[in-house]
Formats: structure tokens, C-alpha cells, sequence
């Protein structure tokens, strides 16, 4: 007979970059097969492949406010780096970075809420470490 008492042993961890990378190309945290999100945003009720429920997420603003601190951070610099060195007529400059910036944020939206929910998962957080 064991001492051990099993209620103080953590639940096993599930590995985090694994995870974020199926999370990043829009998959299932736990198979990597299934897809995460139907349409652009609105995320699966559970995995096609594995059965795994997304349902009780909850990634909520966290992937707009990442996305705004990447592009902010990425196209502030560049903006000032382009309008110092090469001084191009307002309406050009406009427009090539409000091009940019909303492409980039397209982009980065979907591959990020798809992130956050794999470190949801991977962390057992918000239902998805309970059995």
C-alpha cells in the first residue's frame, strides 16, 4: 500500500510549443489534424478528428490586443524609418502603410486566437483541464 497521496500530484502537463505551433497554423492543440476555427474567427464547438471541445475558451481580446501591439510595434519604426529617409508625398505614404497594416493585421487575427486557445489548452485553463 502506497503513502502517496494522489490529490497533491499535478495533473501531467501538456507540452506548450507543440501546442502554440498547431495553434498558430489553425489546428487542433491536441491531434494537430482537426481545424480550430470555421470561417475566419468563430472557433469549432470540439475538433472534427480528435473530439477535443473548444467550447468553453476563452481567448476573448487577447488576440486583438496582441495583433495591435505587433503591428503597432512593427509598422511605427517603419513608418518613422520611411518618412525620415526617403520622404515619399503624404498620400503614397498613407496609403502603402494603411495597406500594411491592415493586411498584416488580417493575417495575425486568426493564427493568434488560434495560439491563445492552444495555450489555453496546454495549460489547462478555463475547462480544458478537467476530465
Amino acid at each position: 500500500m502506497s503513502n502517496v497521496d494522489n490529490s497533491l500530484i499535478a495533473p501531467q502537463e501538456r507540452p506548450l510549443w507543440p501546442a502554440l505551433r498547431k495553434g498558430w497554423r489553425r489546428k487542433c492543440p491536441n491531434c494537430g489534424a482537426g481545424p480550430l476555427l470555421k470561417g475566419y474567427l468563430k472557433v469549432n464547438d470540439e475538433c472534427t478528428v480528435c473530439r477535443e471541445e473548444f467550447s468553453h475558451h476563452r481567448a476573448d481580446d487577447g488576440p486583438a490586443y496582441l495583433t495591435i501591439l505587433i503591428v503597432g510595434h512593427l509598422m511605427i519604426p517603419l513608418l518613422h524609418f520611411t518618412f525620415v529617409y526617403y520622404r515619399p508625398e503624404p498620400l503614397v505614404l498613407f496609403t502603402i502603410f494603411a495597406l500594411g497594416s491592415t493586411l498584416l493585421t488580417l493575417y495575425l487575427l486568426p493564427r493568434l486566437k488560434g495560439a491563445v486557445i492552444a495555450f489555453q489548452w496546454a495549460r489547462g485553463m478555463h475547462g480544458f483541464g478537467e476530465d
